[in-house]
């Protein structure tokens, strides 16, 4: 009796903790979590008696290292400090994706390349279309960016029925959007003007740290210290700090050289050793052979494991669970203030709501149908140009980024807020929209395995 409760409690504690760990690597957590803290925030913003909780981003705190001194608030912190390690993901993504996933090839990048082209200029032509002369004109870049953890997130509610060319697509698709993101930050949107002579220090260590690259030294120390000081040269510089965290990634190794024979065969030989040794009582933690086989044999994989997957892996439960819902928590509080719309802001509304909403689709549309008809690129087997509009619509959710755009385009805070409440109403309709449109443009892959077998 003794032993069956002891056996129902340890199955109760592994169906725990396979729960647990379905939730964490769901890829649909990412997005779930966003939205629990764009809810939070603007629920306490709107709330009186709660809104003082934010007063704690406007707390300055920072360090003394002999003369030098740096302070600065919580929110800058959060948007220059703990977002450069948000892009510094994103470049590794980029940069794995060009040298061994979905950009590894122009045949395979193409399709992605030119949707997300499209997908970026059409929305910034709108904007431009309602805004132009106007006080909010800056912000074109705002409905240009899709917010990967949503989009992939809302596409992974669906499950199996999403076909997998699908979820590649929109990868990539969002991947490159990243990337011209990115390259708008840099070129568009400085924090202040420019100092060259930061710039040129900056440049040197970017140098140094390829020559690291080059030499293929693989210790992290090497690439996290400079790391650390180029982006304190890039934050006085004038271009957006974040861009450190781009330029850093591009520097950290992403090739490994070895002999495939002998890892082969050296890794064969360390199982077999480790079979061989086994007492069949699966205590290996008591067994020293198969301890030394198991140690070899991480030492092996762990010297052909690139240094950038081992960043990626140890960076990216980070910036999903913490960087991300932070930055949402402490940039989505906005007053619903209904005096916000007048006639003076007015046109922002439209720019960010048609843009994302319209010209995010219609943009990836046209620019692939563009690029299948010249032959650049060819559209997946298991895809159908109602897929492609469809995944453009969910492409229409521009959160992250689009607000990190919309908080360096403008120093009137009523523009700021106002281009925030947009970009939430926005991408919320674009969800749903989106949802809908996926659900109906695919088959239930269930159901049609059931029809089949009826038949």
């Amino acid at each position: 009796m003794r032993s069956f409760k002891h056996l129902l409690k340890l199955n109760k504690r592994i169906e725990l903790r396979n729960l647990f760990s379905t939730f964490f690597n769901n890829s649909s957590t990412g997005g779930i979590l966003l939205l629990i803290s764009v809810i939070a925030a603007l629920v306490i913003a709107n709330n009186p008696e709660w809104a003082h909780i934010m007063d704690i981003l406007n707390i300055e705190f920072g360090f003394s290292l002999g003369r030098f001194h740096f302070e600065m608030s919580v929110l800058h912190w959060i948007n220059d400090g703990l977002m450069t390690i948000f892009f510094l993901v994103v470049g590794l993504e980029i940069k794995r994706e060009m040298l061994v996933g979905e950009l590894s090839t122009f045949k395979q990048a193409a399709l992605p390349i030119f949707a997300a082209i499209g997908g970026m200029v059409l929305p910034a032509l709108l904007y431009v279309f309602f805004n132009e002369n106007t006080i909010s004109e800056n912000g074109w870049g705002t409905p240009m960016a899709t917010d990967i953890a949503f989009a992939l997130g809302i596409l992974s509610l669906l499950g199996k029925r999403v076909p997998v060319a699908l979820k590649v697509f929109l990868t990539a698709l969002a991947i490159v959007d990243d990337l011209g993101a990115i390259i708008v930050l840099a070129v568009f949107y400085p924090t202040h003007a420019i100092n060259i002579e930061l710039l040129i220090y900056s440049g040197i260590l970017f140098t140094m740290l390829l020559a690291f690259n080059r030499l293929n030294i693989k210790k992290p120390a090497f690439y996290i210290v400079p790391g650390v000081i180029l982006w304190f040269l890039i934050l006085g510089s004038g271009i957006h700090a974040t861009i450190a965290g781009v330029l850093l990634a591009i520097t950290i190794p992403g090739r490994s050289n070895i002999n495939e024979v002998r890892f082969i065969v050296g890794s064969r030989y360390l199982i077999n050793k480790f079979a061989a040794a086994s007492d069949h009582r699966l205590k290996v933690l008591s067994n020293h052979e198969q301890q030394q086989a198991i140690h070899s044999l991480h030492q092996k994989l762990d010297q052909v494991h690139p240094l950038m997957i081992k960043v990626e892996h140890m960076l990216h439960p980070w910036v999903t669970f913490f960087i991300m819902p932070v930055f949402a928590l402490a940039n989505a509080g906005v007053l619903l203030d209904p005096g916000l719309f007048k006639e003076s802001l007015a046109p922002i509304v439209p720019g960010i709501f048609f843009g994302l909403l319209f010209g995010k689709p219609f943009g990836i549309f046209i620019a692939s149908w563009i690029a299948v008809k010249l032959k650049i690129a060819v559209l997946p087997g298991d895809m159908t140009w109602s897929h492609v509009f469809s995944v453009g619509i969910i492409a229409g959710i521009g959160f992250t980024m689009s607000i990190f755009i919309d908080n360096l385009a403008f120093t009137d805070q009523n523009v700021i807020n106002m281009g925030k409440m947009t970009i939430i109403g926005t991408s919320f309709i674009a969800a749903v929209i989106g949802l809908t449109a996926i659900l109906l443009t695919t088959k239930n892959k269930q159901q049609t395995t059931n029809n089949n077998k009826e038949k």
